[in-house]
């Protein structure tokens, strides 16, 4: 199995399992409850957070950095092999997703090991693959 076919086939598991819980809301959430939290605007540094959040959404190595990532913690050598860049790439960019608070590392002796931070990266992730997709 190739690398790239593996993370198509985890991408194609994401949005078959994110269209399986759809309910009202494709996330599962409240909508009614939830839209009633942006009655009003939100102050602009609020706005300015959320708009660097999603630019760490917005290169294609971070992107499959945070898949690779999808229910698996990982060293940056298993990374690495997964995305198919340098090392020092792969680093790189993890650094950026920990400045967006995106994932987290754990030192394992020698190691260290990165995870996505909460259930919120995965969901935001699944949700932009299924937007995508539709």
């Amino acid at each position: 199995m190739s690398v790239s076919y593996g993370i198509e086939q985890m991408a194609e598991d994401v949005v078959d399992s994110a269209c399986s819980q759809m309910i009202d809301c494709p996330c599962g959430c409240n909508r009614e409850a939830t839209a009633a939290l942006f009655d009003e605007m939100p102050d602009d540094e609020l706005l300015f957070d959320v708009a660097d959040l999603f630019k760490a959404f917005s290169d294609t190595t971070r992107i499959k950095i945070l898949f690779a990532l999808m229910g698996h913690d990982r060293t940056v050598g298993e990374i690495t092999d997964i995305v198919g860049c340098t090392q020092s790439a792969v680093s790189h960019q993890l650094r950026t997703l920990k400045q967006a608070r995106l994932v987290r590392a754990a030192r394992a002796g020698k190691n260290v090991i990165y995870s996505l931070s909460d259930d919120h990266v995965f969901t935001m992730l699944a949700q932009g693959i299924t937007h995508v997709c539709e």
